[in-house]
């Protein structure tokens, strides 16, 4: 299946009061890596919406932490297609530092479709699914590998 990697910048506004990555911001990350994912491989939400009215909603999200991040790390977070469903896409994540899991989760993802106000969950094209189920890594060049989120 189709992945992606980048790396950021653990910002001092990401810690808590002992000076570990506060949780919450690994779903932040989760979010910026599926975002990244999808303009990686030519799918950039953005595009997608103004172009086909199609919306990626976050349906269910989870994380299992494994070891403490701290200020002015550098993590990698690589993402990876686990899943494409008819209408879902299911997308797992793991952040490094180093050699180093520190978390890992996953995002589950709607194919969705914005029509006159509403939106409906629309069968991802077979275009798109064969781009999804394609081995090897996205082509989206990281400018600055340490991007601050």
């Amino acid at each position: 299946m189709k992945r992606n990697e980048f790396q950021l910048r653990v910002n001092f506004g990401d810690t808590d009061a002992a000076g570990i990555v506060y949780y919450p911001n690994y779903f932040k990350w989760f979010d910026i890596a599926g975002h990244q994912f999808f303009r990686s491989i030519g799918l950039p939400p953005s595009k997608l919406m103004k172009e086909h009215n199609i919306i990626l909603p976050l349906l269910d999200v989870g994380c299992t932490f494994e070891h403490p991040l701290y200020y002015d790390d550098i993590i990698t977070i690589k993402t990876v297609v686990t899943e494409v469903n008819r209408k879902t896409i299911k997308l797992k994540h793991e952040v490094f530092r180093g050699e180093t899991r520190t978390g890992h989760g996953f995002e589950l993802r709607g194919w969705v479709k914005e029509e006159n106000g509403n939106i409906f969950a629309v069968p991802i094209p077979d275009d798109v699914r064969r781009i999804l189920e394609e081995e090897g890594l996205g082509n989206c060049q990281q400018t600055n590998p340490w991007l601050s989120a």
